[in-house]
């Protein structure tokens, strides 16, 4: 007879990130909003941590989110200071401390981004090239629904009021040889905890989107 157990590391990984996200939602819209707002960059850390320990830990994760971090952090602080990769924008106070007007919590966000959709394409597609550009689609299209709703909670806001087409082909133009490497890297994982942490990402921003006139923040 085969034991089934329950709580494994990747069962325990769910119920948190589940957990982490619901009650930042419930919290937002019922609840105090800026206290929930603040545990965002703590939010967002447990998850990144959660995520690498649902993945191989070698020598090509660590370099993975090295290179993640460190290129979409100077993609970052490129498009502050110089406005033509993203458009002109600045960054508020709820993703935490800053390096040159940056938060150092947008490295990890390019890292869970790159990662997240990279393992989800690996279930659906076996060419690098389809990987590559489904996996830029995926993050277009969380980015897509993360624009509206960004100002409102002081995560960033464009000079114009809404990000541009410029924003997403930055976006594109920065993804394209993340996600290229990643998929020639190889990492392993069942694809199961990225597959969830990105539908909870895009849960998350669709539901405050719906509630964005309702949200009195």
């Amino acid at each position: 007879m085969t034991q089934i157990k329950i709580f494994t590391n990747q069962n325990i990984s769910l119920g948190l990130i589940w957990l982490f996200h619901v009650s930042g939602i419930i919290g937002i819209i019922y609840s105090d909003a800026s206290w929930f707002i603040k545990a965002t960059p703590l939010n967002l850390m447990l998850s990144f941590i959660l995520l690498l320990l649902n993945i191989e830990r070698s020598k090509k994760t660590l370099f993975l989110v090295l290179l993640c971090f460190f290129v979409g952090m100077l993609a970052e602080i490129i498009g502050v200071k110089y406005g033509f990769i993203f458009g002109k924008y600045n960054y508020g106070e709820a993703l935490g401390p800053k390096f040159m007007q940056v938060p150092f919590m947008m490295g990890i966000v390019w890292c869970i981004l790159v990662f997240i959709t990279g393992f989800i394409v690996q279930l659906f597609f076996e060419t690098t090239w389809a990987r590559i550009i489904v996996g830029i689609g995926l993050m277009l299209f969380l980015d897509l629904v993360m624009e509206p709703v960004a100002p409102i909670l002081d995560f960033w806001s464009f000079e114009s009021g809404l990000a541009s087409f410029n924003n997403y082909i930055g976006w594109a133009v920065i993804a394209f040889p993340l996600q290229f490497i990643f998929h020639k890297v190889k990492l392993h994982t069942d694809g199961s905890f990225a597959f969830h942490l990105y539908f909870l990402q895009f849960l998350f921003f669709t539901i405050l989107l719906l509630k964005i006139n309702t949200l009195g923040i």
